[in-house]
């Protein structure tokens, strides 16, 4: 292993540690992926394994995935890893991949709804809302293609009665986008404990987007026509 193998594995696990720390995942929920190479999508990528608590994961504990399938690692790879794979094929402006269990967003989920335009910050995630996906068994291929039509043209997605999926162009952009959502999930669910949210129409949510597009947070594959 390189150093800069081991410096990428070490950084998926210093991502998971930081979910755990913001309260985020707890034990072994969640799991979270990366490109070996940015910005060449033929690469393949890491994977966290399955049940293994971050605390103690090591680099050699990753799983490298080909986009073939092929798994090669000392660990078995996460539950996870059909929708993973699948996005690491359909979407090449995914590098990283977060996935969490976190309350709110899980809450959301188990209501089977989508995050709305309740602030205007849900256009970090590509569009005025933030979609969710139908349910399918944890593990499924099922599961993976529920997930690719919610995350088209969106940077994130639910999964119901699961949790919450986010892509980023990096490490550091997957979590930042991760807390983000995690924090619109708790909005959601305040305001609509106090009344009735209102939401911002579709023409202010598509003036927030082009403000976003110069942020730095890259293309998003587009919807399908």
């Amino acid at each position: 292993m390189t150093e800069t193998e081991r410096s990428l594995r070490q950084a998926v696990i210093d991502t998971c540690l930081a979910l755990d720390a913001k309260g985020i995942n707890q034990g072994t929920s969640g799991n979270v992926s990366v490109r070996c190479e940015s910005g060449n999508p033929n690469a393949g990528f890491y994977l966290t394994p399955t049940s293994i608590p971050y605390a103690t994961m090591r680099p050699e504990d990753l799983v490298h995935v080909a986009l073939d399938g092929t798994v090669t690692g000392r660990a078995r790879p996460s539950s996870e890893l059909p929708f993973h794979l699948a996005i690491m094929r359909a979407r090449p402006d995914a590098q990283a991949i977060v996935h969490t269990h976190s309350t709110h967003a899980t809450a959301v989920s188990c209501l089977r709804e989508s995050i709305p335009a309740i602030h205007y910050l849900v256009a970090l995630f590509g569009g005025n809302d933030i979609r969710c996906a139908d349910y399918a068994t944890f593990g499924t291929e099922a599961l993976s293609q529920n997930v690719l039509t919610a995350l088209a043209g969106r940077r994130a997605a639910l999964m119901a009665n699961h949790g919450l999926i986010v892509l980023g162009k990096n490490l550091d952009q997957a979590l930042a986008l991760t807390v983000e959502a995690e924090q619109l999930a708790v909005l959601l669910l305040r305001a609509r404990a106090a009344g009735s949210p209102v939401i911002l129409p579709d023409d202010e949510m598509e003036r927030v987007l082009l403000k976003f597009a110069d942020y730095g947070y890259g293309p998003v594959a587009p919807d399908p026509a």
